[in-house]
């Protein structure tokens, strides 16, 4: 008999062979699916985030491995469930200390969700403080300027630019400048 709390559903991290994380989904929901599992599996996921690239002034969309190595699995913990997950092909192990799988908090679930559910892509930030970069779209195309601020949540950088002989901050999006 498992401890009470293991017998309600929660979040559990196991841990796959490298790159073998979307195989390890596959495989696992078909398990799920021909041990007739779905009252005890109920979901499982590869975190994934949309990421917005831009190289030579193009902007490209990209599907990133949030935690490579790792899928998430909503289950209620019992032996049987234990197993399936256990002894599908490409699963090394629960996380958890010794053998023991340990369940995420409420809060940090429901913060790697959030993070999946993002609408839009979160830019990589590669700018820093002070950097020389130029502005590559919109009015200010051409313009060179230093780095003033970083909004990393908004996707923003504050650029200093000269106009007119005085320094001028200007708003732009993460995408609208380049490095120099």
């Amino acid at each position: 008999m498992l401890p009470p709390f293991m017998e309600e559903k929660s979040w559990y991290v196991i841990h796959t062979y490298a790159g073998y994380e979307n195989k390890v989904k596959t495989n696992l929901d078909k398990r799920v699916e021909s041990m007739e599992m779905q009252d005890k599996i109920f979901r499982v996921l590869v975190p994934m985030e949309k990421e917005i690239e831009t190289k030579n002034g193009q902007k490209k969309t990209i599907m990133r491995k949030v935690f490579p190595g790792y899928v998430l699995v909503e289950m209620i913990m019992e032996d049987d469930s234990w197993f399936v997950v256990r002894n599908t092909p490409g699963v090394t192990g629960f996380v958890g200390p010794g053998s023991k799988p340990v369940p995420l908090d409420e809060e940090e679930i429901n913060n790697i969700l959030k993070q999946m559910g993002m609408i839009e892509g979160k830019p990589k930030i590669k700018f820093e403080i002070k950097e020389q970069v130029r502005v590559i779209s919109g009015p200010f195309t051409n313009f060179i300027g230093f780095i003033e601020e970083i909004n990393a949540e908004r996707g923003k950088i504050k650029v200093s630019v000269s106009m007119f002989g005085r320094e001028t901050p200007v708003e732009l999006n993460f995408e609208q400048v380049e490095k120099l």
